[in-house]
């Protein structure tokens, strides 16, 4: 009966031990590589770039405006309409200026009869001084007659160069008043697109004071993105720069350009009163900081019309590009001795964990290029003290 006992006693002692012995298999036995955190390395594309915010322009524009003042009789375009250069745009209630216009040629009329009359008197005075002086050489007249008579002559020919004068004066205004009643029909500078009507049928123009501006053309092909570059930034930036560009309605569309031109003083696009203000476009935020902007202009073709005015555009000024290599996430890599060298841990297939040294290149926000030390497939610890690169 004794043994029997024994036996139980020495089983049970085995089950109590075994989870001990377990918990020592598992502290000395490496984990496997599933029970850590890791990213891949894997091979794509990458890219250094500068992001900023823009809006679309037409690249040339002309603002139309009245030149005479009157009522509008006609505006023959609406907003939209595809104009060509000569095309008859708005006319103008010429009443006024064609009345003028007659007025000066009477007055011309007028000044040419006078000068009729001044060339008539001026012959009479030429005989009448002739015949003074023939009778002056036969001692038959006075010196005083012959005197008077050459001053005669000599007032009608200056009459004749002062009305001569007067008449080149009116013609010269009746230029003016030919101008000015061409004026009241307006035809349009350029092809283009009409983009803005500001003005109505039977509406008064007044010109004498400022003009009046009544619509606006616009080539819609190339446009120009005016982008904003934070004073961060801008010093990336450069005339010449590959850039590309995206739009809300154009879903993953991306349309490619160059940097045309950096404004060391941007005024802001097709606003009169700011442009020339002498001053960068800038922010307040968090009510006392100053966010200074500055202008970098992109030309892009639109053959279809896809981009139109005023729309909005995230920019991306490219700095590097990469293309088919390898690449890591920043957030796997420390900091190491040089500022192209870092420091990762690779996780083996069985758990452990091994220390190595990369050379990086181009990198983004997230991930970075590997130029040496590792391979695609291989696997990066990440650990709670993970610095970040770049």
């Amino acid at each position: 009966m004794k043994r029997p006992r024994f036996a139980r006693r020495a089983l049970l002692a085995a089950l109590c031990l075994i989870p001990v012995f377990a918990l020592t298999a598992w502290q000395f036995i490496p984990a496997g590589r599933d029970s850590l955190t890791t990213v891949t390395v894997t091979r794509g594309d990458i890219e250094s770039s500068v992001t900023a915010i823009g809006t679309l322009q037409p690249r040339r524009y002309v603002d139309v405006g009245a030149q005479a003042s009157g009522q509008i009789h006609k505006i023959n375009v609406e907003v939209g309409d595809q104009v060509k250069e000569g095309q008859l745009l708005v006319e103008i209630d010429p009443s006024t200026q064609q009345a003028r216009l007659d007025a000066g040629r009477y007055s011309i009329e007028n000044l040419q009869a006078q000068l009729q009359e001044q060339r008539a008197l001026n012959e009479l005075a030429r005989q009448k001084s002739q015949r003074q002086q023939n009778l002056a050489a036969g001692g038959a007249t006075r010196e005083e007659d012959v005197q008077t008579a050459r001053a005669e002559l000599k007032a009608t020919q200056a009459r004749i160069d002062m009305f001569q004068a007067q008449i080149r004066q009116a013609q010269a205004s009746l230029r003016s008043d030919q101008a000015e009643l061409g004026y009241t029909r307006i035809y349009a500078p350029m092809s283009g697109t009409v983009v803005a009507l500001d003005a109505r049928e039977g509406q008064t123009l007044n010109a004498q004071q400022r003009t009046p501006l009544i619509l606006r053309i616009a080539k819609l092909s190339p446009m120009t993105v005016w982008a904003e570059v934070s004073e961060a930034d801008i010093g990336q930036v450069k005339p010449g720069m590959q850039a590309y560009f995206t739009t809300l309605s154009g879903g993953s569309r991306r349309w490619s350009s160059t940097v045309r031109q950096i404004l060391p003083v941007p005024p802001k696009p097709l606003d009169e009163s700011n442009q020339g203000g002498g001053s960068p476009t800038s922010s307040s935020k968090n009510g006392g900081g100053r966010v200074v902007l500055y202008t970098v202009l992109l030309d892009v073709d639109n053959p279809d019309g896809a981009l139109m005015a005023e729309m909005t555009t995230q920019v991306f000024f490219v700095a590097e590009r990469a293309q088919n290599v390898l690449t890591a996430p920043i957030s796997a890599l420390n900091y190491g001795k040089q500022a192209d060298h870092r420091l990762v841990q690779v996780v083996a297939e069985n758990g452990t964990v091994q220390d190595r040294e990369v050379r990086t290149g181009v990198s983004d926000r997230l991930r970075v290029q590997i130029l040496d030390g590792l391979e695609e497939g291989d696997h990066l610890l990440i650990s709670p003290n993970t610095g970040t690169g770049g």
